[in-house]
């Protein structure tokens, strides 16, 4: 029986080794409060593969018209938690199009269409988010 080439081996290491969107219902702080979503700047191709880069935590209630400098039209997934909403927006000051995110995974913002061209890639500007 022939083994298998170590080369051939190092793509599924490396894939391990990448990001993983975690489950909604792990959004939680170092205290154990909920967290309201988490937004990444980075995805990929590969579902397992998503939710990488910086990550930026939203906490319940956080109401942001001018998301943080170097967020601004950088977010390419996201994960809200069980029982809250995420609401985004294309422009600062809440302007432009507007999304509602309910619970659970975006492995990909490019597969969400915004307006009838566009997508929700790096088109995140403003958000506001509460949970019940």
């Amino acid at each position: 029986m022939a083994t298998a080439h170590p080369l051939l081996l190092l793509p599924l290491l490396l894939a391990s080794a990448w990001a993983q969107c975690p489950a909604p219902a792990d959004l939680k702080n170092a205290d154990g409060s909920k967290i309201c979503a988490q937004l990444y700047t980075d995805d990929s191709p590969y579902y397992a593969q998503c939710c990488g880069g910086n990550v930026l935590q939203v906490q319940p209630g956080d109401d942001v018209p001018y998301i943080p400098l170097g967020w601004n039209d950088k977010i390419s997934s996201l994960v809200v938690a069980p029982r809250c909403d995420l609401s985004v927006w294309s422009r600062n000051g809440k302007e432009g199009y507007s999304r509602k995110f309910n619970s659970g995974v975006v492995y990909r913002l490019r597969e969400i269409k915004k307006g009838l061209f566009g997508d929700w890639d790096n088109s995140i500007s403003a958000y506001y988010c509460k949970c019940n």
